[in-house]
């Protein structure tokens, strides 16, 4: 049987936006057990399971009657690259968050592109770093507990 690394990645990718979807900040927090989530310049702003679940908690708003921030996120586009040794990976995707609420009619929220890095760790792809990087905003009030700063698009090159 051959191993299909880039569908293991993908899964991940997919993963990810399923947890946070349900509200499940733990479980985005599990996705980076090795792994990091950064800005846009690449400085870490969470490192571990334990940081990232607080992360979530800390900034994403979750609904009291479902538990669930109320969004959509869709993966897009991505552009998965092994290294040679089937032990490394990068991935380049775009993210779109869709939301709504009894407040807020169904839009988008914000977009953007995610630059990752996967590690095999005990025989299985996860996270080792993500890199978020916003290009469009929307209305964010109803869905992060902090106020953002809009970065610069960030380099995609």
């Amino acid at each position: 049987m051959t191993t299909d690394h880039r569908g293991e990645i993908e899964n991940l990718l997919h993963r990810y936006a399923e947890a946070i979807d349900a509200g499940d900040f733990a479980g985005v927090g599990e996705l980076f057990a090795h792994g990091r989530i950064c800005g846009p310049d690449g400085a870490p702003i969470a490192v571990g399971a334990a940081a990232v679940t607080k992360l979530y908690e800390s900034t994403t708003r979750r609904y009291d009657d479902d538990g669930t921030p109320k969004t959509h996120h869709v993966i897009t586009n991505p552009i998965v690259e092994i290294a040679d040794d089937a032990a490394t990976a990068t991935a380049r995707s775009r993210f779109t968050v869709l939301q709504a609420t009894d407040e807020l009619a169904l839009q988008v929220i914000i977009t953007g592109g995610y630059r990752d890095r996967f590690a095999v760790v005990d025989g299985r792809w996860t996270f080792a770093e993500r890199i978020m990087v916003p290009t469009l905003f929307g209305d964010l009030s109803r869905h992060l507990l902090i106020d953002t700063e809009r970065p610069s698009r960030g380099d995609w090159s």
